[in-house]
């Protein structure tokens, strides 16, 4: 079975879902072709948290609508793909053999972190979701450590996707501005995160939050970062990490995708 790759992806406003004239929309439509078809897409979002791993059991996840203030058609969209609870028991079965406490929830649904993206990258919904949650009281190393133990469901057919935001200072965002240009503190935050990891600095990438220029800014909190080091995690040292998309949305929103492994 053919090795597949981790991506982080950034998800950016729930507003990506209805602006496809956007670079990032136009991006994540086509992600998919460049790809081997999953038997399962495995989704770590950085809208689901808990203080320990869970994994989302649900065999028809729910729609979850968690943002406020936006168009009517959000609300009414719907992303009916399947749950994949056997995978995400595999995923489990991985986190506690490397000492991780792993619980079940068989009723989480599908966040915008989820559907937004998904449903941009695999519009057919016709591929079963596992879901993995995030600890936001916890730092970069251990979800690195998360998607370590992670890594083998790339063997086994399962596209790991983390999803989050490579910027996300939400009070900086021009609401009126989807195609403001971004300041200097965004684009050098974003730039120093290309250079070190498309080098392999990883110790560099998992210290980001206390030494990359600009990070507190773009990152009051740390939440929709955290998903990266779980794709980070989950490619093996020496694989090739390569930023796929780079765009800016509403001056702070960067877009960037990366892909971790052949």
């Amino acid at each position: 079975m053919t090795r597949l790759p981790a991506l982080y992806v950034s998800h950016g406003s729930p507003n990506l879902a209805i602006t496809p004239q956007t670079a990032a929309h136009r991006f994540l439509a086509g992600v998919a072709a460049a790809l081997p078809r999953p038997k399962a897409v495995l989704m770590v979002s950085a809208h689901w948290t808990t203080r320990a791993p869970v994994v989302g059991t649900a065999a028809k996840p729910p729609m979850i609508y968690d943002f406020g203030g936006f168009a009517r058609q959000l609300y009414e969209m719907n992303y009916p793909a399947p749950g994949a609870p056997e995978i995400s028991r595999r995923a489990g079965a991985l986190l506690a053999a490397a000492g991780l406490p792993v619980a079940e929830d068989g009723e989480r649904g599908y966040d915008h972190g989820v559907w937004v993206p998904l449903h941009i990258m695999f519009p057919g919904a016709d591929i079963p979701i596992a879901q993995v949650s995030m600890q936001p009281l916890a730092d970069a190393r251990h979800h690195y450590a998360v998607g370590r133990a992670l890594a083998p469901l790339r063997d086994e057919g399962v596209l790991i996707v983390a999803s989050g935001s490579m910027t996300h200072n939400l009070r900086a965002i021009q609401r009126d501005g989807l195609d403001a240009p971004p300041p200097p503190w965004v684009t050098g935050f974003v730039d120093w995160m290309h250079d070190k990891l498309t080098a392999g600095e990883r110790e560099a990438v998992l210290d980001a939050i206390d030494i990359a220029p600009g990070a507190e800014a773009n990152h009051p909190y740390d939440d929709h970062l955290l998903p990266l080091f779980v794709a980070l995690g989950a490619s093996d040292d020496g694989e090739p990490i390569r930023r796929l998309h780079t765009s800016y949305e509403y001056g702070v929103l960067a877009m960037d995708t990366y892909q971790f492994g052949s």
